[in-house]
């Protein structure tokens, strides 16, 4: 299951998770974010109960953006016991991800 995550919910469902959380910073009008988009589902299912995974829009959530720096996207942030782990930048192949979050996890 794939996660919203907003400035309103972002303590509860990623600073107080238990479980490891890869954000994905994207934006509606972003080309590579859309390509990501269906990998970013399916990594959410393979990883369902070991690693949550979920989406920020910057648009609708600029103070996050902000806070972590986000300049360019998509930016991927792994956060782990509420402290940003990893950070992966840009559109990349499923296997390039999973490499990425395996190697953080």
């Amino acid at each position: 299951m794939e996660y919203k995550f907003t400035t309103e919910n972002f303590e509860a469902e990623v600073l107080k998770e238990e479980l490891p959380v890869l954000v994905d910073f994207y934006a509606d009008w972003c080309g590579p974010c859309k390509m990501m988009a269906p990998i970013v589902e399916k990594l959410a299912e393979e990883y369902e109960g070991k690693l949550k995974i979920g989406k920020c829009n910057i648009d609708e959530n600029m103070p996050l953006a902000q806070k972590y720096r986000v300049a360019s996207i998509p930016t991927f942030i792994l956060f782990k016991g509420a402290q940003p782990a990893a950070t992966f930048l840009g559109a990349m192949s499923e296997d390039d991800l999973c490499d990425k979050i395996e190697e953080n996890l």
